[in-house]
């Protein structure tokens, strides 16, 4: 909800019936110069008036006017400078009826200067369509002053009024667009050179949430399966008080105690992929499922679970790095969860490719009661193999499958785009 609208105390403040008249851009601004620009009026001033006390006058008095005349014009546009950043398009007009009213005069060189810097200020400070006005606007002036001198006096000199006029008029305003564009291209890049610095820093982040990620999937999936199988066993151990029993639990306890190790040296042996002095272990693959089947049917002994694979993949197929990493890590962290949650029954791996796609399924018993101790779980498997499967591009199904007997199956099934690279090996 956005807050209720308060006008402000000079919003609400009666405004004259000709306010809503004025273009903005004309209105008197709240007056608070810059420092720059009262020092400039100041000095401009008093310059003025030392030429008019020496008597350096830039014409004859037309009109046979007082000599102090030529102050008033002069104090004018003295004054205007206060505004030319506030109000930039007010103080130009106005110098210009100033500038104009020193003709008649004996004309003052400061009035000229003042007038100049007015011109180059509302094209600086001035709105952009100001900006691109004023030049055009000062250009013609200049054009028709030169060729209305030259047509009055029929003389090449009349050339060099023309001149002065571009000189004090054309020639700020030009100076005033060079500068502002040189302004806007400035600002332009130091905007770019903002987005860009949050663009990297955006990508920076995202590139270390994706390694977190990785790690956090590798990490689950290289020692979770070692763990549980270490809980479940040593949970036996301690409620079957048998030495058989004993003996075999430790046995396993140890040879996951190994693996896991071996795991972590693994993944270590990936984070220190850029040191030189380590070699980097290779990944496994899916000619490693045989000894992951069998290293689960070690595991569950007196668990009433059983395990086969079924694959059905062309001889000699090769596959992507990626996509059997996938694989092996989805099946993996399946009979990971089989040893962790099944009831006692068949555990089925089944692999088949067909169409440049990699069918990964594995079923485990969903219904009963397993004897035997169970360990538990996190739910970050699944998390971490929905997020393997996506960046793959694949499709991850996870969930309860009934069957024709009445019984219900845990079913994980991957499907994962994936070409075969053996034909672009040399034979």
């Amino acid at each position: 909800m956005y807050p209720p609208f308060r006008p402000r105390e000079e919003d609400a403040r009666p405004h004259a019936v000709l306010d809503g008249d004025v273009p903005r851009s004309f209105r008197l601004p709240a007056f608070s110069p810059h420092r720059d620009d009262i020092l400039l009026a100041v000095c401009s001033w008093l310059g003025g008036l030392l030429l008019w006390a020496l008597g350096l006058h830039n014409q004859g008095n037309r009109l046979l006017l007082p000599g102090w005349v030529t102050l008033v014009p002069l104090t004018l546009l003295a004054a205007l400078e206060l505004v030319r950043r506030t109000s930039p398009q007010l103080a130009l007009t106005l110098g210009t009826l100033g500038v104009a009213a020193d003709q008649f005069t004996q004309g003052n060189l400061a009035t000229v200067l003042i007038f100049a810097d007015l011109a180059y200020a509302a094209v600086v400070y001035g709105t952009p369509a100001a900006a691109r006005r004023i030049p055009i606007v000062t250009g013609m002036v200049t054009l028709a002053a030169t060729i209305g001198f030259l047509a009055w006096f029929r003389q090449p000199q009349a050339l060099l009024f023309g001149l002065i006029v571009g000189a004090v008029s054309f020639a700020p305003a030009l100076t005033g667009v060079t500068l502002r564009n040189h302004r806007q291209a400035a600002e332009t890049a130091r905007l770019h050179a903002e987005q860009t610095a949050l663009l990297a820093e955006i990508d920076h982040d995202q590139a270390v949430h994706a390694e977190r990620s990785r790690m956090a999937r590798e990490l689950h999936d290289m020692v979770a399966n070692h763990l549980s199988a270490i809980a479940i066993h040593s949970t036996a151990a301690l409620s079957i008080d048998t030495p058989e029993a004993s003996s075999r639990a430790l046995a396993v306890i140890r040879e996951n105690s190994v693996q896991g190790l071996a795991e972590m040296r693994r993944l270590i042996g990936l984070l220190r992929q850029n040191d030189d002095s380590e070699e980097p272990s290779a990944a496994p693959t899916l000619d490693g499922l045989d000894a992951l089947v069998e290293q689960s049917r070690a595991f569950a002994v007196d668990t009433g679970l059983t395990f086969a694979l079924d694959d059905a993949r062309p001889p000699g197929l090769r596959l992507p790095t990626p996509v059997e990493l996938a694989a092996y890590r989805i099946v993996q962290e399946s009979l990971t969860n089989a040893l962790k949650h099944a009831s006692a029954g068949p555990v089925t791996v089944a692999l088949a490719h067909a169409d440049d796609t990699l069918t990964v399924t594995v079923t485990s018993p969903y219904d009963g009661d397993r004897p035997g101790p169970r360990a538990p779980g996190s739910g970050a498997g699944l998390v971490g193999m929905e997020e393997r499967v996506t960046l793959l591009e694949g499709v991850l199904e996870a969930g309860p499958v009934p069957r024709p007997d009445g019984t219900k199956t845990w079913q994980v099934r991957a499907e994962l785009p994936a070409e075969d690279n053996s034909k672009e090996l040399p034979e």
